[in-house]
This record gives C-alpha cells, sequence and structure tokens, in this order.
C-alpha cells in the first residue's frame, strides 16, 4: 500500500509541486494458509465478508476444496477466477479478462483482491489491480520457490506485449504477502531446483552464511521441498526455514531502496546478464534457474580470472552448482552468444555492462571494462573446467516443460476437453460442475487463440526459437533485453 505527501507553493511562473510516495507492505511467515486454525488471512477479508481471488489453476486443482472450506468456516463468501498463465497466455487478453470478473464482482476501491500463484500468475493479476480504478490491493500468495524467494520481493507488475517481455507493466506493491511454504509439498523436484537457483544467486554475492547453508544442506533441501516433503529431518527444515529468511530478507533489503529501479547497479542481477539473451535459445528454452546459472558459473570463471575470487571459493561456487543439478554450460553457450548479449544488455543497462561477479565469495563488484578478448578468453577457460565436472556442467531437467508453461492441469494436456472434478464445488456462472464459487475462468479462451509451435506436443508452449536472432524477440528475465527486435535496433 502507499501514502503519498506532497506540497504545492508558487513560483514567479507558475506552480511547482513536490510529493513524495511512501511505501508500505508485510510479509508474514504462514504454514498452511487454508488451514482453518489460521486466521491471518481470513482477518483480511473480514471487513468485507467477501473475497474475489485470482488463482492458478494446478493450484486450483489441488487446494481448491480446502481454500473453500477455509472461507466457509469464517463466513467469507469465495469467488475464484482461475486461470493458467504461461510467458504466450501473460498478455493484455488474460489482463482484460481478469478486468472482467472484477467487473462482475463488483470490486470496491480498497478491497483487495486475493492472488494465489506463481509469478507469472502475480505478474498479470498485480498489474490487473494496478490498472483497475488506477490503484486496487492485492494480496499475494506465491505458490513456486522462485515466486516465493525471488518475485515476491519485487513490487513489479507486468504483462507481455507484441514480441516483448513485460512491456506493459507498473510498480505496485501488496497490501500483504503471504509465504507459505507447504506449497513446496506439491511442487515437482525440477521446480525445486529451479528455484535454487535463485538463493545461489543471492548468498554468492551477498550472504556467505546462507551460501555455507546451502552448501552443507543441497541435496536434502532439493529431495525435500525445503523440509516439507514427508521424511524432512526438523534438521534439515529448519536450515531451510533460517536459508528461506535470510534469502528474502537480503534481497529486500538490496531492493527497497531501489523499488523503482533507478539504480542500475542491482546486486540481485547477477547471473542476468547474459542468460536474458540465452535462456530462449534452444528449441526448448531453459528452465530460469538454469539459465541464470550457467550465466553465474561464467561469471565466476570471469572473476576468477580477475582475481576477485581465489580459486578454493571458485570450485565452491562450482561445485554448489554441480551438486544441485543447475547447469554451467551449454553448447549453444559461446562467443556468438556473448557478443550478441552484451550489445543487448547495454541498452537496458544505459550503456554500462554491469555485470556482477563475486568479489568475495559473499560480496560483489560491478564490471563495466570487460572487453570482447577478455570474455572470449573467459569462455574459454569455462569451457575447459566444464569437461572436469559430471555431464560436461550441463544441468538435470534443464530445460522447460508443462509444469512451467501453465497449459497443463496437473500434467494433463491443456488440449484435453474438460477439467477434474473439485469436491464440494457447484457450477455457476455456465461453467462445468467443478466450478461453482468460479465467477470466470480464462484458460478455454488461452487454448483457444495461443499458437501452437512445432513442439508444443511435448507440453512447452512458449515464444518459438531455436537461434539468436529468434531470441532476441522474447528474451526474458527481470531486465528483458529491450529494444532488438530481428537484429534491428528500435
Amino acid at each position: 500500500m502507499s501514502d503519498l505527501q506532497a506540497s504545492v507553493a508558487e513560483t514567479n511562473s507558475g506552480f511547482h509541486v513536490q510529493g513524495y510516495e511512501r511505501i508500505e507492505y508485510d510479509f508474514h511467515f504462514v504454514d498452511n494458509i487454508f488451514d482453518t486454525h489460521n486466521s491471518q488471512l481470513a482477518k483480511v477479508y473480514e471487513r468485507w465478508q467477501r473475497c474475489l481471488a485470482v488463482m492458478d489453476q494446478n493450484i486450483f486443482d489441488v487446494y481448491g476444496e480446502k481454500m473453500q472450506q477455509y472461507f466457509d468456516h469464517y463466513k467469507i463468501d469465495l469467488k475464484i477466477h482461475k486461470t493458467r498463465i504461461g510467458e504466450k497466455a501473460k498478455s493484455l487478453e488474460t489482463f482484460t479478462s481478469l478486468v472482467d470478473s472484477m467487473n462482475e464482482f463488483g470490486i470496491f476501491r480498497k478491497e483487495p483482491v486475493l492472488v494465489v500463484g506463481g509469478g507469472l500468475v502475480t505478474d498479470v493479476a498485480g498489474f490487473a489491480c494496478a490498472a483497475y480504478r488506477r490503484n486496487t490491493n492485492y494480496i499475494r500468495i506465491p505458490t513456486t520457490v522462485i515466486g516465493l524467494i525471488d518475485a515476491s520481493v519485487s513490487i513489479k507488475v507486468a504483462v507481455n506485449y507484441g514480441n516483448y517481455k513485460n512491456r506493459l507493466g507498473a510498480y505496485h506493491a501488496p497490501a500483504h504477502t503471504f509465504l507459505d511454504f507447504t506449497f513446496l509439498r506439491s511442487l515437482p523436484e525440477a521446480q525445486i531446483r529451479n528455484g535454487f537457483a535463485e538463493l545461489i544467486k543471492i548468498s554468492t554475492c551477498a550472504h556467505l552464511e546462507t551460501f555455507e547453508l546451502l552448501e552443507k544442506y543441497c541435496e536434502e533441501i532439493i529431495r525435500t521441498g525445503f523440509g516439507r516433503k514427508d521424511g524432512a529431518s526438523k534438521e534439515v527444515r529448519d536450515a531451510a526455514d533460517k536459508i528461506n529468511r535470510y534469502g528474502i530478507y537480503e534481497m529486500l533489503k538490496l531492493e527497497t531502496p531501489n523499488l523503482h529501479e533507478i539504480g542500475l547497479d542491482r546486486v540481485i542481477a547477477y547471473g542476468h546478464t547474459w542468460s536474458p539473451l540465452h535462456e530462449l535459445v534452444p528449441d526448448v528454452p531453459f528452465r530460469h534457474g538454469h539459465a541464470i546459472s550457467i550465466d553465474m558459473a561464467y561469471s565466476a570463471t570471469l572473476a576468477n580470472l580477475r582475481g576477485t575470487i581465489s580459486d578454493s571459493d571458485y570450485k565452491r561456487i562450482l561445485g554448489l552448482f554441480s551438486r544441485a543439478g543447475l547447469a554451467m554450460d551449454h553448447y549453444q553457450f559461446d562467443e556468438d552468444i556473448l557478443d550478441k548479449g552484451t550489445k543487448a544488455i547495454l541498452k537496458t543497462r544505459d550503456g554500462k555492462l554491469r555485470a556482477a561477479i563475486p568479489a568475495p565469495l559473499g560480496k560483489c563488484v560491478f564490471l563495466n571494462d570487460v572487453s570482447q578478448e577478455e570474455m572470449f578468453a573467459a569462455l574459454r577457460k569455462h569451457k575447459e573446467v566444464m569437461k572436469t565436472y559430471p555431464r560436461n556442467g550441463e544441468g538435470i531437467e534443464s530445460f522447460v516443460d508443462a509444469s512451467d508453461t501453465g497449459y497443463t492441469m496437473n500434467s494433463k494436456p491443456a488440449e484435453t476437453n474438460g477439467a477434474p472434478h473439485v469436491k464440494g464445488v457447484k457450477g455457476v456462472n455456465g461453467h462445468s460442475a467443478m466450478n461453482g464459487h468460479v465467477i470466470n475462468s480464462d484458460y478455454e479462451k488461452v487454448s483457444e487463440n495461443v499458437p501452437h509451435p512445432s513442439w508444443a506436443s511435448q507440453g512447452v508452449t512458449r515464444g518459438l526459437v531455436g537461434d539468436v536472432a529468434s531470441s532476441y524477440k522474447h528474451a526474458s528475465g527481470p531486465e528483458g533485453v529491450d529494444g532488438l527486435q530481428n537484429g534491428h535496433t528500435h
């Protein structure tokens, strides 16, 4: 939420307006958010006695009944807009579908929308709230590792437009964010690994104690879903809780002074210099965590050549990536990627490279003076070093599948007609019997309108790419690669 303090003064030629916006919002750690013994969420909606929720379809299928029971227990009327937002559906069409539901529900000016899902869902729904009456409150409940640890920290909300990632958006803070790591019980291990990369990112450059905990518990954290899956020991769960708290707190401390991204030297951009381009170069794109891991590992090689990290710390960084099963290299990560990626990111970062590298482990510096010769020499060394690691430095389950795109319902193809029945939810608004309290559902529209690329049968539904040129159109990441279209500048 925000509050504006402003003043107006007369000048010789007119008036001068000066304003300062105070932004404040809260994070709450809570397990089993939809357990009726936890009243925190219900208290937010006591005043209204009703709630409009925007909810990821997969999360609805698993938790929809429990969520309905929760709101019924507190005598709060619940309406749900179901959505399945992959990159292709992170669009104005999905945005307007959400606005339609807000209109139908009759959202009041200060009434908060509840948003439940991963980072793509919170992005689009957050932007809809930012635009609806210019400023509608919302509550976030992220459900993925990246959503919990990384996306929840930011107040950025957006949709894609044309061939550009996050081209239309706003800075709009939620009133509350509830951090419930029990959602990770149902998350595939590949997605746990994907999010693990974000913790390596922040710890390598900003928090050595977290890095040491990741080193100690790496495999167990991934295997047990941060200590939330059955069989996890109390030791692992306690360590995971400490890692999550440290990681989120450190990112908040780094980002809070720069919520509107006025400053471009950003510690959390470690791993995001060349990865925005490389992420979408393969025919089937990389998972984001693997793409930034290749960038981070290469940046560590560059740091080692520069002498900002010792040989022993260099091996520790690469060793952690390898143990986690995260990618450190790929055959298409080559000189062409480095050259084109550098030219692209210079436009985003106002003419400077601003490449974050560890210096030493647990801290970082930003490089602006890396020559092409130095980059290529670091790449040659990096390729040689990767030969000494399992899989030649390639990752485990590195590429997106149906669980990344938002176009499946619990691994069932999006093209399948109908949907699984959710007990206790009645039909309304022309939807099937599973949708009793569903005010709207935009996934049918998505599957009808989204073009299916040649590898859609593999469960992948993102921009059709396979080379560097086409990847300019779709490059992703927190900054994106703006201004390049088919190799031409605009």
